[in-house]
């Protein structure tokens, strides 16, 4: 059975199967942020255990529509739920990996790690005050890099995105007019520029326009050979964005300072912490209506935990800590329960 059929090109949004699911095999929808590795995983799962998944890479929006609705397996989501709205809806939260959002640019002769931006140029470029990739501003963090008397075309996702959640999050911590005129959410009214759904179709769109620069997934900058740009940390450092720099913005995370493990980890402290890291999230139903196929989620999601460390930092993310797995399969175990109240999960 061929069940993944995938590219970081082009905005495909989707991961189908071929031919009808079997019955372990498992159903999934939303956050575009974890696709990559939620692809890798589910292809060496398949080869491991013959068990499928079926992913639509539809944004975090459309995920939590998804779980709530009961039309997936389970949802993923780059914007935590808060606890209350978890207890709501009877919904479990766990994150999966930690990531990096880069600014990506397509300046011509500019290449990855070349322009250096500080968060409230960022803010600005993406609010319309500044329209010019010559600009001042700009000029004065780059000296020596020719950029041109062009202007800027900023893009930003079209659809509702725990990644623009991320983005926001950060810009509303580094810009009080960021966080005055447009706040933090999974979708805002952009000022100017162009949109662009999912990682995907944003990635492609920077590929497209030229003197364009949009925000994306780390791994989907590294699959599609988009320059990047670097950001001043709150330690006034220029991190390259990688594994590293996201465990070093990850290194004293409370993870149970937050329902269901809902913390941000934008805009860190340390010398070497990328600002724009973030945990992604999967939602179950603690009560769910097929707890045998809650049950291959949870197998799918340790056998990840437990073997898939390689190929998440492959693609540079970063995989938890042991203890905070430790904690998420307690968490499985403890509270999801079958019908006749007994766990669906056993450690």
């Amino acid at each position: 059975m061929k069940f993944l059929s995938f590219a970081f090109a082009a905005g495909l949004a989707a991961v189908s199967l071929a031919t009808p699911a079997a019955a372990a095999d498992i159903t999934g929808a939303g956050a575009t942020f974890p696709f990559p590795v939620y692809a890798k995983w589910a292809e060496a799962y398949k080869k491991e255990t013959g068990n499928g998944l079926n992913y639509q890479s539809i944004g975090s929006g459309g995920g939590i529509k998804q779980i709530q609705a009961k039309t997936v397996d389970f949802g993923a989501t780059d914007a935590p739920l808060k606890g209350e709205d978890l207890e709501k809806h009877g919904l479990l939260q766990f994150p999966t990996v930690m990531g990096g959002v880069v600014p990506v640019v397509n300046i011509a002769g500019v290449n990855a790690g070349q322009l250096k931006l500080t968060g409230d140029v960022l803010a600005d470029i993406f609010q319309g005050k500044i329209a010019k990739w010559n600009d001042a501003k700009i000029a004065k963090l780059n000296e020596g890099l020719k950029l041109p008397d062009a202007a800027i075309t900023p893009v930003y996702r079209s659809d509702a995105s725990g990644t623009t959640n991320v983005f926001t999050t950060y810009l509303s911590q580094v810009s009080p007019s960021w966080k005055t005129d447009l706040g933090a959410n999974t979708s805002v009214s952009w000022p100017v520029g162009q949109g662009g759904k999912g990682n995907e179709g944003v990635a492609a769109t920077v590929k497209q326009v030229p003197n364009s620069i949009g925000y994306v997934e780390y791994a989907y900058a590294k699959q599609n050979n988009i320059p990047f740009a670097l950001l001043q940390n709150k330690a006034g450092k220029f991190p390259a964005p990688a594994d590293k720099a996201f465990q070093a913005a990850a290194a004293n995370a409370d993870w149970t300072a937050a329902p269901g493990f809902g913390i941000s980890l934008t805009d860190q402290a340390g010398d070497e912490a990328w600002p724009i890291t973030a945990p992604t999230f999967i939602l179950v139903y603690k009560a769910p209506e097929k707890p045998e196929q809650t049950a291959e989620v949870l197998k799918f999601f340790n056998w990840a935990y437990t073997k898939g460390d390689k190929l998440a930092s492959d693609l540079d993310y970063v995989p938890l800590p042991d203890n905070v797995v430790k904690m998420i399969e307690t968490a499985w175990a403890k509270e999801i329960k079958d019908k006749s109240g007994q766990p669906v999960f056993k450690q």
